[in-house]
């Protein structure tokens, strides 16, 4: 009986010994699942500083991550996000809505890039996805998600945008290559329900781009705005 016993108390303390060690291994193994969920969606290489989920506060935040184009694109970099930080409520998602309290998304440095063949990195980026899709055919992108997730969405009630700078490279000319700093520092949004809630910061964005993206459209035509590059992107 006496070895059974030991044998009984081994048995717990190396479960506990793993479970210690998986929740201390907790947010390296979600960065690791978070990077692979990214790839298959995006296709694109991916890397991501930090990834933290609260296990005891309503938390998510994401450090530094970086996002890089197709070999078609010259692998160059695409986006660069210093920080992603979600507070939310708990309750409001275990009855399938998403109801931010904060949001705190600093987005460090848009690439946009045109390819050898004249693709541009932008437009094709998720081409197979449903939401994407939808949304250039004039469909709505959240009722596809809202579809697949059985999530929808509610409301942000504060929202702090910064916003770095924006590059151009063309790999056919690089006499193209332009970048356009927009500086934006915590701008903050509140209430937001819906894509017409963040018009205002678009504009400001749009302004501030300048002719960054000219070179998007064909000879003879009027520049490319901020504005005019969302439509593209079907939003």
């Amino acid at each position: 009986m006496k070895w059974l016993l030991k044998w009984a108390l081994r048995l717990v303390l190396l479960v506990i010994v793993l479970a210690v060690i998986f929740f201390l291994s907790l947010d390296s193994i979600l960065r690791l699942v978070a990077e692979h969920s990214i790839r298959q969606q995006s296709g694109l290489e991916v890397e991501m500083g930090k990834f933290h989920l609260g296990l005891t506060e309503p938390v998510i935040e994401i450090k530094n991550l970086q996002l890089y184009n197709t070999k078609q694109f010259g692998g160059t970099p695409f986006l660069s996000i210093p920080e992603i930080h979600a507070e939310y409520d708990r309750e409001a998602l275990s009855r399938g809505l998403i109801h931010v309290n904060l949001l705190r998304f600093n987005l460090g440095e848009l690439d946009v890039v045109r390819s050898q063949d004249g693709q541009t990195n932008i437009f094709s980026l998720g081409a197979d996805s449903a939401a994407v899709a939808a949304a250039r055919k004039g469909g709505d992108p959240w009722a596809e998600f809202t579809k697949k997730t059985k999530l929808k969405f509610q409301s942000i009630d504060c929202l702090n945008i910064s916003v770095g700078e924006f590059k151009y490279l063309d790999l056919q000319n690089q006499k193209n290559n332009r970048e356009q700093k927009i500086g934006i520092d915590n701008c903050i949004i509140t209430n937001v329900t819906s894509e017409a809630d963040l018009m205002g910061l678009a504009l400001v964005v749009g302004l501030r781009s300048g002719d960054v993206f000219k070179p998007l459209v064909a000879p003879g035509q009027s520049g490319l705005s901020m504005q005019d590059l969302l439509k593209k992107l079907g939003h």
